[in-house]
Formats: structure tokens, sequence, C-alpha cells
């Protein structure tokens, strides 16, 4: 069994990966697309998304760090991830699931699932132009609309030479909304013989079991679930093996909030920084009331002084107050 962290667009960057992959439980995991057009790309874009080429493409914790790619110009998109192979990328992943309208308007993400030819395409341009040793896979959704061609998208994406597949067990046009449809993974797994991971709707630890249950995959990618549960994959782990980890309490999950305020402070501009810390506390709120609280009080809060202030950091940023 794997558990990968999923590449979320705008949320889940290199400070949140560093903080979720430290927790543990996590094998790899996924840079947020590196959208692709009609050049290579400069050097500066990869390293823009995926800092962590500069330190073996791996997290602190010595999670593997892959680099994903949007677009659909197979050509282009193999030229790009042949150089991001050359930067050091551990594999490349190719992103067949994005849902957001901007991107699908212009030709990729979960769009470009109406067309399995072309998606056989991409794959084979790329699987020819990475060296044999890089692996290459690919993450999709169900389909645009419906889902009566996800069979056809699988295959034509490991036909291509897609080595892993993640399926998030929703259409383009459900979104994000409940309920994952995990039965449609289970007939994907069946007509690919490569491994399968299942993502979407697994935010606890009965969801796990219930869609182990019902998709058969023993792999799954973890998103949202992970963001507002940060130790949801250790405890996933150690159940998978038999054995059962108390859940991480407020108090021992603060002290890992303020690092990541901090690491945002550090590499965030002061406008923006706030917003990175309201939107990950507030998908804590799903599972810790105390989130709920400091939340409210931080809703409308954007100086970065009383900030540090309400958080209990002191100006060196090395000490945290008792705030559970």
């Amino acid at each position: 069994m794997q558990i990968a962290l999923a590449p979320m667009e705008g949320l889940v960057d290199e400070v949140l990966r560093d903080i979720l992959t430290r927790m543990g439980g996590v094998d790899w995991c996924v840079t947020e697309f590196i959208r692709v057009s009609d050049r290579l790309l400069p050097q500066s874009s990869f390293r823009k998304l995926a800092p962590e080429l500069a330190t073996g493409a791996a997290t602190r914790a010595g999670t593997s760090v892959r680099v994903q790619l949007l677009g659909s110009d197979p050509a282009c998109l193999a030229d790009n991830a042949a150089y991001a192979c050359s930067l050091g990328a551990p594999a490349i992943d190719l992103n067949f699931g994005c849902p957001a309208k901007t991107v699908n308007k212009s030709r990729g993400g979960a769009v470009l699932l109406k067309e399995p030819e072309l998606l056989h395409a991409i794959l084979c341009e790329v699987r020819r132009a990475v060296p044999a040793h890089i692996p290459v896979t690919a993450k999709m959704r169900l389909g645009f609309d419906t889902p009566d061609s996800a069979i056809d998208c699988a295959r034509a994406l490991v036909d291509g030479g897609a080595e892993q597949l993640v399926v998030h067990a929703r259409t383009k046009v459900e979104g994000y909304k409940p309920p994952a449809h995990w039965e449609w993974i289970a007939r994907v797994q069946e007509e690919v013989p490569v491994p399968v991971y299942a993502n979407g709707d697994i935010w606890s630890l009965a969801d796990w079991r219930r869609c182990r249950e019902v998709s058969g995959a023993e792999n799954i990618m973890l998103g949202r679930g992970l963001v507002s549960r940060p130790d949801l994959a250790r405890q996933i782990a150690a159940a998978r093996q038999g054995l059962s980890i108390p859940e991480m309490s407020w108090a021992e999950l603060l002290p890992t909030l303020v690092d990541f305020w901090q690491q945002a402070r550090g590499k965030i501009a002061p406008r923006y920084a706030p917003g990175r810390l309201k939107q990950w506390l507030a998908l804590l709120t799903r599972n810790y009331p105390e989130a709920v609280v400091l939340f409210a009080a931080l809703r409308r809060e954007n100086d970065c002084a009383r900030i540090d202030a309400m958080l209990g950091v002191d100006t060196a940023g090395l000490r945290v107050a008792a705030l559970a």
C-alpha cells in the first residue's frame, strides 16, 4: 500500500508539502501543475513550483516530489517533461483531472477526457522523451460530464505508457460534490494492468475503510482530507498494519501551524501570507473546534505582526504560546 499527497493548485505548495510529509505516512507527493502551452519553459518555471528540485526532489522528511505537467500539446509536453527530468524530477505526472474552468477553456486538465486518442498521444510522446528509468504517471477523473468513457480514458493512458493511474472518482462537472463514485475505481482497476490509486472523499479512517471495500484499491491519494486532518496518512498507515494510534490533538498540532505560518511569512509577500494561513485554518475547522475559534479571530486580520502576536510567536519567532 502507498499513500500519496494530492497536487492541489493554490493550496499544497512546498510549505504545506513540507508540513504534511513531516507528519508521517505519505510515500510521495506531487507539485502543483506546471502549465505547458507552446514552448519549452525556462528553469525558473520549474523551480518556482518545484523548489524541492534543488534538494534532491524530496521534502525535508525525505518524501519524493514528482513534477506535474498540464497541457494538451504532446510534443511540447514531451520536451518539458524531458527538461524536468534533467533538473532532477524523479517522476513525471500528467494532469487530466483539473476541473477549473480557466484551465479547461485553454484545453487542459479534465476537458481532455473527451479525447481518449489525444490522451494516448500525449502519454506516448512523453514516455518516449523521458528516460526509461523515470516513471511517467497520470491523474484523471471519471470523465467530463459522464463516466461513460472512464475505461477508454484509463486504457488510453496506460497503453500510452502511464505506469500508475490516480483516479479521482468524480466527473469534471461534479467538481468536488459528494459522493465520490468509488465503485468506478474498481472497474478501472479491473481493466488496466498498473497500480490504480483511489482519490476523492477520504476524510477519515472510516472513509478509507469504506473506499477500500468499495473500490478494492490498496493505494490511495489524499487531498483535502489530509489537509484538514494532518495526521490522516499516519492514521491510515498504522491501521493498515493493524495498529491504532491516538489522533493528533490541537495542542500537538498548534506548533506545526505556527511553523507553517513562519515558513509562509518567509516565502510569501506580507500581503498574501495571511491568506495562506487562513486557507489552511479554514480546512482545519472541519476537525478541530479550536480552529473554529482561531479562524474567527484571524478572519479579518491582515497585519502579519498582529497575527504573530495572536499566535503567540515572539519577535524572533522562537516561542509558541499555549493556545490550546
